[in-house]
């Protein structure tokens, strides 16, 4: 039995039905040539059917996998995980077809009606549908699990992990079954050595939502270092803690935490809509070069037009420019220990009161800019710890009733942008990788989330929102294109 940590636990106290605490995934493959010609040793020709079988009657479960949570009278209040001795894996590991014809339109109704359910907390946080029936021989594989077990970026390297670069490769496993060696799926306790970590210590500050707080408490488990946690912490002294509050205030001074009132940050129900799409890479490089942004900048330029002309449609447009939650990565210093990245967050302008999309990407280089100088002068510890109080904002309106539209928002909604696998293209039981698209979670008061992750050139968007809060959700993908395509004019 493994205690629960307090940040996990935050997730597993803060759910509700209309406030599911899951990360997900969507992930579309191509069946490879023949497949449907081919005849099996049983006389079966339907591949998809084979692999579901393999994966839920030959692959043993790793058992981060079988860890159900407890939560009993007698344990005091207090969560922990247990092990589900008897996992039904064809319980968790379902097959599902498209109604016809199967087209992504059907693929994503599913994909949100899914995404809008509760797991069964007396069973292991997780689930995985194999879909078949999708046009063009493909098919899907929609994951998730919850965040208490696992964070959206561990989730995604599990996902690359059940991958292969060799397209005739057989009997690859599930993310389930991968070994228990894979990196980073111990829980936070065991990954901690015992010590509690800087998301932990900054618990109190706030509770920190959805993917941004996963990723401090990831990067905080990474820094380790008893001596350096304590140096860190001694640099948050008094005058040092007022110092980094005061830059925190002063950065993008008139956009912190003081977004307009939109119709994103409105209460939320349990029914989620899910949208996705993927952009070549090549045509957001362009517009960095002619511009001078980072590629960050062009995706986040991309979704700021779009959201504008979402709004116009709406007659809901605010005057003053919307404010994005943004996970950026910061270089660690040459004689920071391994070197690398250091993981912090910043609000972004998303300048969507301009009309003129040059001015509205000058402004968020501007924004990012400016907010990446004040971070990268804060130790990682300190990023983390100021990060937490700027996020921890955004947590009343998710767990009060009646509060969610009657306050400010902080910000207007969360994108991230999340690295996806180097190398491509890749397979999966010699089916090929076409898009992964992330599928994470809207808060009350936080009806809309974009997430961003990169794959064989391009960039794949995951959109959910609320199915009540943020109507139409999937003309948000035309007015990206439509926001790229202002871009390239340029």
């Amino acid at each position: 039995m493994t205690a629960v940590g307090p940040l996990d636990a935050m997730f597993l106290l803060g759910e509700t039905r209309e406030q599911p605490m899951h990360v997900g995934g969507l992930m579309l493959f191509e069946l490879p040539e023949g497949a449907r010609d081919q005849v099996f040793p049983d006389g079966t020709r339907d591949l998809v059917s084979r692999i579901y079988s393999e994966i839920t009657e030959h692959q043993t479960v790793n058992p981060l996998f079988t860890r159900r949570v407890r939560n009993r009278a007698l344990d005091l209040g207090y969560w922990s995980w247990e092990q589900d001795r008897e996992i039904d894996l064809q319980y968790h590991v379902r097959l599902s077809g498209l109604a016809r014809p199967g087209r992504y339109r059907e693929l994503f109704e599913l994909t949100s009606r899914l995404h809008g359910t509760l797991l069964d907390r007396r069973r292991p946080l997780w689930e995985m549908h194999v879909i078949e029936g999708v046009q063009g021989r493909r098919f899907a594989l929609y994951t998730k699990v919850h965040h208490s077990l696992l964070d959206g970026v561990t989730a995604l390297r599990l996902m690359q992990a059940m991958l292969t670069a060799d397209p005739t490769q057989t009997d690859m496993p599930a993310p389930y079954a991968l070994p228990d060696t894979f990196p980073s799926t111990a829980p936070a306790t065991e990954r901690s050595g015992g010590l509690p970590t800087p998301a932990e210590l900054v618990a109190a500050a706030g509770r920190i939502p959805g993917e941004a707080g996963r990723v401090i408490g990831g990067a905080g488990r990474a820094m380790g270092g008893v001596g350096r946690l304590l140096g860190d912490l001694a640099g948050l002294s008094p005058v040092g803690l007022r110092s980094a509050l005061r830059a925190l205030q002063h950065e993008h001074s008139s956009v912190a935490f003081k977004a307009p009132q939109t119709v994103f940050n409105q209460p939320i129900t349990g029914s989620r809509r899910f949208a996705a799409q993927s952009w070549p890479m090549e045509r957001l490089e362009k517009v960095r070069a002619i511009t001078g942004a980072t590629l960050n900048d062009v995706m986040l330029a991309m979704c700021s037009g779009a959201l504008r002309n979402y709004l116009l449609e709406l007659n809901s447009l605010p005057d003053q420019g919307m404010t994005a939650m943004v996970p950026v990565s910061l270089r660690a210093a040459e004689n920071a220990p391994g070197g690398g990245n250091s993981l912090a967050t910043l609000i972004a302008d998303l300048a969507t009161d301009e009309r003129d999309p040059e001015r509205r990407i000058r402004r968020i280089i501007d924004s990012t800019t400016y907010g990446k100088s004040v971070l990268s002068q804060l130790s990682p510890l300190q990023n983390l710890m100021i990060g937490a109080l700027g996020l921890g904002s955004a947590g009343p309106a998710a767990v009060i009733p009646g509060l969610a539209g009657r306050t400010p928002p902080p910000y207007n909604l969360v994108i991230s942008n999340i690295p996806g696998p180097a190398e491509s293209p890749l397979y999966w039981n010699r089916s090929r990788l076409l898009g992964m698209y992330p599928a994470s979670i809207v808060l009350n008061g936080q009806a809309l989330n974009i997430s961003v992750t990169s794959y064989d050139h391009e960039l794949h968007f995951g959109l959910t929102g609320c199915r009540r809060t943020v109507p139409h959700l999937q003309r948000l993908l035309l007015h990206l294109e439509t926001a790229l395509q202002e871009l390239e004019a340029l």
